[in-house]
């Protein structure tokens, strides 16, 4: 089996070193090379076999004036609420709240998935869209959101295939961030 090559870039050492480690806890996976700032951590890639990037998404700007970085799937690590359309460039984005397996596992999801993004041209949701996401957003499986609106599981799957291409986001995490900031959710009710 081969191990997936993960790069990691934070500019904050105590999250940094917190990251590295949980990564390095997966047999599936080693990290080849660790930096604090984008510029840094391109010769690093230039030199490294890397698979995925985990980056701060504060850094989104950084790594979109990164050619180098443009073939390369990046999970987003999320440690502050910043505006959804910076979550966009991520193919995946965890929080430092994210339990370690589903960690390891986004960042496997992530090495398997195409770098190139084709979002909507629209990011308007439907009304069933957002109502799904809100409901996505307080915690809700598919099976209990189909409940709630009264809709097949399958019509809530397509929905929510609907959403992450619309929005670029695939994580719950960031489509709870999604939601608040687009005021679609109170936070005081999540």
């Amino acid at each position: 089996m081969k191990r997936v090559s993960v790069a990691i870039v934070e500019p904050s050492p105590i999250i940094l070193e917190g990251v590295s480690a949980v990564v390095s806890h997966s047999p599936a996976l080693r990290v080849v090379c660790t930096a604090a700032s984008v510029s840094e951590l391109v010769p690093l890639v230039r030199t490294a076999d890397v698979d995925v990037v985990i980056a701060a998404v504060g850094l989104a700007r950084d790594i979109e004036g990164a050619t180098e970085l443009q073939a390369v799937p990046i999970v987003g690590m999320q440690s502050a609420i910043v505006e959804p359309n910076a979550l966009r460039r991520f193919v995946a984005v965890a929080t430092l709240y994210t339990a370690e397996e589903e960690l390891h596992r986004i960042i496997c999801d992530a090495a398997d998935t195409p770098t190139e993004h084709n979002y909507a041209d629209s990011h308007e949701l439907s009304e069933r869209e957002r109502d799904v996401l809100i409901l996505v957003a307080k915690g809700l499986t598919n099976k209990e959101i189909a409940s709630e609106l009264n809709i097949s599981p399958h019509t809530v799957i397509s929905h929510r295939k609907n959403i992450v291409h619309k929005t670029g986001i695939r994580s719950v995490a960031g489509l709870t961030v999604y939601a608040v900031l687009n005021k679609l959710i109170d936070s005081d009710k999540l």
